[in-house]
Formats: structure tokens, C-alpha cells, sequence
């Protein structure tokens, strides 16, 4: 039923009549439905009701035979889009059809941004209401902003339809085009995306950066200085600066090839800096020079979409897919605002609650006499919406909300960082302290030491943004160093040598790599949860940690495209294409014009079409292959994962190696390991040898048959099907390569075993792909352990038999590997079970398989809520595929 507040009353003003509201989703729709007065029913789209035909069987029949069918976009015709009605959203479009022809007035009350008012667009196309249309806009859900935006609708905006509409298409032509050249050159069932394969590009180019790197070894001193006064503190460190003038060299005087970048610093080994501490202990030190500067530190703005990914990141270890999942209740629950926004714009009634808000809290000493705006650096950003803020023209606190979990930490956040955006600055001194001393073979040596004392702390009493440098010093972090003045003697307690080694650069975690997509200007902010969430679950990318680590399958894939279709992964050309969807939005660029350019290409510029026509000298081979330095081996991904190769002799890759961790070293290791074939002993019915192996779905027994001798007839033999074909059974799980024997071996392939006949039927127990089983004809059933198979008898198969089958949820269910807590989507209770193909996740109605990089012993609920949410989202998708389809105008070409 819809959510419906109240009976049909009164139209818009004092007219009588109903009112239809359709938003996206049920919750949002209930919220809403309790905001605003009778006559009003309020129901839901349940998303996007139509899209670009995901398959071929989705293409209505009179449009399969044409050339552009396949795409879904009539390229010869002005890039025209073929849109079909969702199949699992058919009968909600109906429902949705029922209930306004009973309105009077239709409200469209989807999302703000552009895939919002190109979802209401398909509403109103689909629809084809005969009544007024209006839409409502709004950017929290509480009742005030509610019913305002009731009162004051506007309508659809077009140009928003339009950009949307193109970067739909343009999306469809990218990974409808490139994906096939994927699958013939690189491995079936690939997929390229515009935002995703260039995301995917950094995180590969970062690893080779890694791989390429030579770690430099250098030296210095530190020293514990004691002032011999009775101020604390009475004693402070400091770092070797310079020797004779000369600055010592640190970490940021080396390449990433560990070679010294300048002439001018020392660069000081073992030996050298261990003997210079030594002529440096025992002697005389004062202090050269004190310098004192004021320290001032703003507050953060408020969060934006991709702020508020990386601090949920860092702080609460939340994927950005997962921070967006949580931020999506909250706003439909009423306690923040629309959570997909590049502003950092507050609205007055927002900087009223937070200054006063803050006051309340710290005092009105915190609160600057006028209020702070803050204006967006990114590019394009609307400037219309507002940050992410709490709901409302007050703000709860955390503890007034009644939310719990990561509800209430999200909340928290965000309210946090809203106070603290209209505090005063924090202010203090800085300090920086040089010391000198010689040693005994006259050697001038400085000493340097700087520290922070924050005076007034301001804004930052309620909230301190974290870094992704664990190493990096918090805003709020005090380094106290002591009154010193100008020549004032010193003692040196301590002098040691201290060795330090370059580090490579680090990984991307998801945080900085929403960072880096953001900074370079690539994509779409509010799509780079979905953009991240796609490299991982393509396994392009898995995680060790929080570090993203690249696949060698993600090579392959990058190797390719840079190859061959180098614009397409070009950091600036994407970043390009973003800027034209956003003239696209603003009335200053012609979409057709545009979209003929990227796809038929212009004077001088090949476009998407001409480059995927040329594949022919494409080295599948080539691109799939990665040399190892210093050595006669190379990488290679096949068909079934990557794999090392040096003349003909292969080794599988272990999945858990990053590929900077494979160094020469390592794959001579993997080389010199056994094959995991080892001979058991021979049959002494058949006089074969039996032998057990590792294979790619795991470790078998089987037997070696003879060479067959030659036909009679001096002919070859033609058919493989004439050859014996030898008796493989695969391990139980209780057994391993390097325990089993000859007559565990025999037991296995004994298997399937008949047990005797009933009713004239054959009855055997035999191992399958979901475990052992009896069977009879067509009908099984499940064994309790793998060593039934040997002991069950006729008899307690007959009793298995007669019993009524079981099926998933009623079947015996094993005890959980771990309990992790509940899903913040369904509220149950999830837990990591052991499952046919690996351990997975489950909530009791869905089951999402653990990923590479996953291990069950670290799984956090946000990682499983995470996974489960892909997996729902894939099966309400018929594919996993995002729903995302503006258009501009009403088209024939529509199926439903």
C-alpha cells in the first residue's frame, strides 16, 4: 500500500483534489508521508523504473535487427536511447499508473542532483500524466523543508536531464565498445568503464611505482639536549641539520631509484655517523638561534560527499561504498542532509543552529563574532546545494537521536564537524630551535628541533580531522619545547647514530583515492563509492588492510588500454569529458555535437568507433605479460589466473602476493617449491600408479594409465574419446597432499559406490560439487559427512530416501565461523559461515561469498554489510548493473 497521510481534502491551496508524491524509495516515502498534510499519497518509485536494455533479450522485437540493437543507442541517428521498463519494476510502473489516474496534481519528489531529476523525467515519460506536474525539490526531510518544498515546486529541469541523459550514453558506448575488446584479448566476462578503468590505472600505476623502487639507506643523529633549569620541560631532542655548513641528507634527498638527488647534502652511512657521534658526545653546546611565530589553524568546512567518504575512512574504518549506505538511512530518516553534494555551502538557518549550538556547548568564547562562510574549490560544484549537515533548524545531539551502531557514529561525525565549521580558529606559537656544537676533530655540527603549543584551542575542542598518514602529527598535537633564549648553554645527555631507509610510495587506500579522483577531476564525486566498489568486486583490486592492492589480471587490463587506447585512460582527457557533461548542464554545449566527436571522432581525431575496429594487432600475448627484473621469468595471466613462466616451465601465483612482492627472489622460491604431485603406491588390482596432485580446483588423487598400444590396422587414432580415461576423485576436506596414502587414495576412488538396488533402481553414495549424497535415479539426498559415503548402508539409504527434501534454509545448518553484529540494512543479526565454495557472509536472507583479500578472522560488519548490499543490489539488478537512465525528451523509441 502506499504511504498515505489522510483522505483526499484539499488540491494545492483550497482546492479540492489529491495529490500523488513519488520519491525513490519506501523509507523515504514513509518519512515523507508523516510531513505532509491530508490529501496527499505518497508513494515509491522503488529507484529507477527504466534503462538502457541490459541484455539482448531485453530489446523489444522490432528494434533487434538493427546494427546499433546491441548498444541500446541509435549512434546513426542522433545518439538516440532506447529505454525499456525494468522487468522487476513493471508492476510497481502499474501500481504507480493506478494511483494517478485517481490525482489530480503529480508530485515528482526525487533526489536534487542530476540522476534524480532524470529519474523523475523517466516518471513523467513513462507515466504520461494528464494532470499538472510539479516538482519538488528539497535537501533534508523534515517537516518544515518538507512541506516547503510542497508549497514551492518548480519545474524539471532540463538541461540537468540532458547532461544525464549524455553521461548515460556516453557510459554505454565506453563499456559496450572497449568490455569486447577486453574478452578476446584478455580473459572473457572483462568490463571497461569511462571513470572505473582510469581508477583502476592509478592504483596499477601506484604498484609499479612500488615495483620500480630502490629503497636508499641513510644516517643521522639525534640528541637529547638538557637545559639545566627547573622549568619544564627540562629536556628536549633534536635531529642533526648540518655538519660544516653542509645539510645532512634525510628521506626527500633520494629519488625513487635510491640515488641522491643533490650534490649539496651529506648523505652519511653506518660508519660515518656512528664515528661523528662519537666526536660529538661529551662536548659543549648552546643554543644558535630561538624563532617564535604564531600559529593559526582554521576550522574544516563542513563535509561534502568525498570528505566525508575519506574521514569515515580514516576514523571509523568504513568503505566509501558503505559510509554512502549508512548516510542514504540517515537522510531518508530525517537527521542529515542530502548526502551526494560537491558544496560545502551551510544555509543561514544551519549557521545559526551550529553557532549557537556551540556556544551552547564550549561557551560563546568559541563562536567568532561573525559567522564563517565557505565557498567550494572544486570544480563545477553547485553551489544551489548545501553541505552535509545535520537535519533540521536545530540540531540534535548525538545522544538526543536514539540512534545506536554506525547510525549514531556517522551522526556523530557529521555533527561534530557542522560545530566545529563555525568555531573560532585555534591559535598558538610555533618554535624552532637550532643548537651547534663542535666536535673533537673541530667539526661544526647543528642540531634543529621545532615544536607547538596551542593557546587556544577553538574549534578544535570539537573535532580534529585525522590524515592518512598514520605518521603524520594530529591538528591538536602539541610538541612543548623549552624557554630558551639565544646562547644559552646546553648538555648533551645523549648522542646516537640513527639509520633510516626511503619507503615506497604508499598504497591507495580508499580514502586518498577518492581523494586523487577528486583532485585530478575525474568522474563525478557522488560516483566514486560505486566506482570503487566495482574495481574490488570485478577483482581488478582487493584489499590488504585498508590498502588497495592491484590484481595482475588489472595489468593485463591496464597494459591494454594504455597501449592501445591511451586517450581513454588519459587522466586530462577524462577529466576533459567531465567538463564538457558539465557545459552539457549548463546550456553552453550541444550533447549530439558532442557525443558524434567522442564517437565517430573529428578532423585529425580518431574517435571510439575507428579505435575498436582495429584490434587485429593487439598482442594478446604481449599484454599479459610481465617481466620480472633481474631474471629469465616472466608474469603471465591466463585463463585462469596469473601464472609464472621461464621456458615452458610453469608455477601458479599464489592469490594472497601482491605484485610488488614479487621480487626475483620470491619466484625462484615458488619455482624451487615441489609441484605437490606425489606418487602413493601402486594399485594391486590394476597395477596403475596411483598419485596425488594439486589442481586447480584443489588437491585429487588419480592413476597413471599405460601408454595405449597402437591399432592393429597401423592407423592413428583419431578420436580422444577412444583413450581410457583415468579414475580422478577429489580430497576430502579432512585430508591433505601431504598425509594421504595408498589405501585412502583407493577408498576415493572407489567412489561412486553402489550400495545394492531398491525398487530396481541402483542406489550409490557419491561425492558432488555440494557434497556427498546418496542417489536413486533423479532423486538424492545430502550425507552428513564425507565419511558416510563408505559407511552408509541400503538400509539407512532407504530411510534417507523416504524422507521429504530438504532444501536451503531447512536444511542442517552448520554452526557460524563468527558472529559480527547486525546489518544496518536489514537489522538482522550477520555471521560468517563456511559454505560449499568458501566462507561467506549472511543475514539469514542474503548471501554475499567473501572476496580476495577478505579473511574471516578480520571481516568487519561494515565489510560484510558491504557485500551484502552488492549482492542484493546485483540481484534486483538482474546483473549487478547500476540503473541510471535520463533522457530529454520523449521518444518513440521506448519499450516497456
Amino acid at each position: 500500500m502506499p504511504a498515505k497521510n489522510g483522505t483526499a481534502n484539499s488540491g494545492r491551496g483550497n482546492g479540492a483534489g489529491t495529490r500523488l508524491v513519488i520519491v525513490e524509495s519506501p523509507a523515504k516515502a514513509k518519512t515523507i508521508a508523516g510531513y505532509l498534510g491530508r490529501g496527499y499519497i505518497v508513494e515509491s518509485s522503488i529507484g529507477h523504473i527504466r534503462d538502457l536494455p541490459g541484455s539482448a533479450s531485453e530489446v523489444p522485437a522490432k528494434y533487434k535487427g538493427e546494427p546499433w540493437a546491441k548498444l541500446g543507442v541509435n549512434v546513426e541517428h542522433e545518439f538516440e536511447p532506447l529505454y525499456v521498463v525494468n522487468s522487476d519494476k513493471r508492476q510497481q510502473v502499474q501500481k504507480l499508473k493506478k494511483l494517478l489516474a485517481e490525482a489530480d496534481e503529480l508530485f515528482l519528489a526525487t533526489d536534487e542532483d542530476r540522476e534524480g531529476e532524470a529519474i523523475a523525467w523517466h516518471l513523467q515519460d513513462v507515466l504520461k500524466p494528464k494532470v499538472p506536474v510539479h516538482r519538488m525539490v528539497f535537501n533534508e526531510i523534515t517537516k518544515d523543508a518538507i512541506q516547503r518544498a510542497a508549497a514551492n515546486p518548480r519545474q524539471l529541469n532540463m538541461r540537468l536531464v540532458d547532461a544525464q541523459e549524455t553521461r548515460r550514453i556516453l557510459d554505454r558506448l565506453y563499456g559496450y565498445e572497449v568490455s569486447p575488446v577486453l574478452w578476446k584479448k584478455v580473459m572473457p566476462k572483462l568490463s571497461a568503464g569511462r571513470v572505473q578503468s582510469v581508477a583502476t590505472r592509478l592504483v596499477v600505476e601506484r604498484e609499479r611505482e612500488r615495483i620500480a623502487f630502490v629503497p636508499a639507506h641513510y644516517w643521522d643523529i639525534a640528541a637529547q639536549f638538557d637545559t639545566g633549569k627547573d622549568e619544564e620541560p627540562t629536556a628536549f631532542k633534536a635531529g642533526l641539520v648540518s655538519v660544516d655548513g653542509r645539510r645532512v641528507a634525510q628521506g626527500r634527498d633520494f629519488g625513487s631509484d635510491g640515488a641522491l638527488k643533490t650534490r649539496d647534502a651529506l648523505h652519511l652511512d653506518e660508519a660515518a655517523a656512528t664515528a661523528l657521534a662519537e666526536r660529538l658526545r661529551g662536548r659543549p653546546y648552546e643554543v644558535k638561534s630561538v624563532e617564535r611565530k604564531p600559529y593559526t589553524r582554521r576550522p574544516y568546512p563542513p563535509f561534502r560527499t568525498t570528505t566525508l567518504q575519506q574521514e569515515a575512512s580514516r576514523k571509523l574504518n568504513y568503505s566509501a561504498k558503505y559510509t554512502m549506505s549508512v548516510a542514504q538511512k540517515l537522510y531518508e530518516n530525517g537527521f542529515i542532509t542530502y548526502m551526494r553534494t560537491d558544496s560545502i555551502t551551510l544555509s543561514e538557518t544551519a549557521i545559526t543552529a551550529a553557532r549557537r549550538q556551540a556556544a551552547s556547548l564550549f561557551g560563546g568564547e568559541y563562536v567568532p563574532d561573525k559567522p564563517r562562510v565557505y565557498t567550494s574549490k572544486v570544480k563545477n560544484a553547485q553551489e544551489a546545494h548545501e553541505a552535509i549537515r545535520p537535519a533540521g533548524d536545530t540540531f540534535r545531539t548525538p545522544a538526543e537521536t536514539g540512534l545506536s551502531g554506525d547510525q549514531f557514529r556517522l551522526y556523530e561525525l557529521i555533527w561534530k564537524r557542522t560545530i566545529a565549521s563555525q568555531m573560532k580558529d585555534a591559535v598558538g606559537q610555533s618554535v624552532s630551535i637550532r643548537v651547534t656544537g663542535v666536535s673533537t676533530q673541530n667539526e661544526r655540527a647543528e642540531f634543529g628541533a621545532t615544536g607547538k603549543t596551542i593557546t587556544f584551542h577553538g574549534f578544535l575542542k570539537a573535532y580534529v580531522e585525522s590524515a592518512d598518514d598514520p605518521s603524520t602529527d594530529r591538528d591538536d598535537q602539541e610538541r612543548r619545547l623549552p624557554n630558551l633564549a639565544e646562547g644559552d648553554p646546553l648538555t648533551a645527555s645523549a648522542v646516537d647514530a640513527e639509520g633510516h631507509s626511503t619507503r615506497p610510495p604508499a598504497r591507495y587506500t580508499e580514502a586518498s583515492l577518492v581523494k586523487e579522483l577528486e583532485e585530478r577531476e575525474i568522474g563525478r564525486p557522488s560516483t566514486y563509492a560505486s566506482i570503487i566498489g566495482t574495481i574490488l568486486a570485478r577483482e581488478y583490486v582487493f584489499k590488504k588492510g585498508t590498502a588497495l592492492v592491484p590484481s595482475f589480471l588489472a595489468f593485463a587490463v591496464v597494459n591494454l588500454l594504455e597501449q592501445h587506447f591511451g586517450n581513454l585512460v588519459d587522466y586530462d582527457f577524462t577529466a576533459h569529458m567531465e567538463d564538457g557533461l558539465d557545459e552539457i548542464a549548463r546550456g553552453e554545449a550541444e550533447r549530439v555535437r558532442w557525443l558524434t566527436r567522442f564517437y565517430f571522432g573529428d578532423t585529425g581525431e580518431e574517435g571510439l568507433k575507428e579505435l575498436v575496429g582495429d584490434i587485429g594487432d593487439i598482442d594478446a600475448k604481449g599484454i599479459s605479460s610481465f617481466p620480472i627484473k633481474g631474471t629469465d621469468i616472466m608474469v603471465r595471466v591466463g585463463r585462469y589466473g596469473p601464472y609464472l613462466d621461464r621456458d615452458g616451465e610453469r608455477v601458479n601465483i599464489p592469490e594472497d602476493i601482491a605484485p610488488d612482492e614479487l621480487t626475483a627472489e620470491k619466484a625462484e622460491e615458488l619455482f624451487a617449491q615441489p609441484s605437490g604431485d606425489r606418487e602413493l603406491g601402486t594399485d594391486p588390482e590394476t597395477g596403475h600408479m596411483i598419485v596425488a596432485k594439486s589442481g586447480r580446483f584443489g588437491p585429487y588423487v588419480t592413476e597413471i594409465l599405460p601408454e595405449p598400444a597402437p591399432p592393429a590396422d597401423g592407423k592413428k587414432r583419431t578420436k580422444k574419446a577412444d583413450a581410457a580415461k583415468p579414475r580422478t576423485s577429489s580430497l576430502f576436506k579432512s585430508m591433505s597432499l601431504d598425509t594421504i596414502t595408498l589405501d585412502d587414495a583407493l577408498k576415493l576412488l572407489s567412489l561412486p559406490r553402489t550400495l545394492g538396488e531398491l525398487d530396481g533402481e541402483p542406489v550409490t553414495a557419491q561425492n558432488g560439487r555440494f557434497g556427498p549424497y546418496i542417489k536413486r535415479g533423479s532423486d538424492s539426498r545430502s550425507l552428513g559427512s564425507e565419511d558416510e559415503l563408505f559407511t552408509v548402508t541400503l538400509e539407512r539409504a532407504k530411510e534417507l530416501l523416504a524422507q521429504p527434501k530438504q532444501r536451503g534454509r531447512r536444511a542442517a545448518a552448520a554452526a557460524p565461523l563468527r558472529e559480527l553484529g547486525k546489518d544496518p540494512a536489514s537489522g538482522e543479526p550477520v555471521v560468517v559461515k563456511e559454505g560449499r565454495f568458501g566462507p561467506y557472509v549472511t543475514d539469514g536472507e542474503t548471501n554475499a561469498s567473501l572476496r580476495k583479500g577478505d579473511e574471516v578472522e578480520s571481516i568487519t560488519i561494515q565489510r560484510a554489510a558491504e557485500l551484502l548490499a552488492e549482492r542484493r543490489e546485483k540481484v534486483a539488478a538482474g546483473g549487478g548493473k547500476k540503473k541510471a537512465a535520463p533522457r530529454r525528451r520523449t521518444s518513440a523509441k521506448s519499450g516497456s
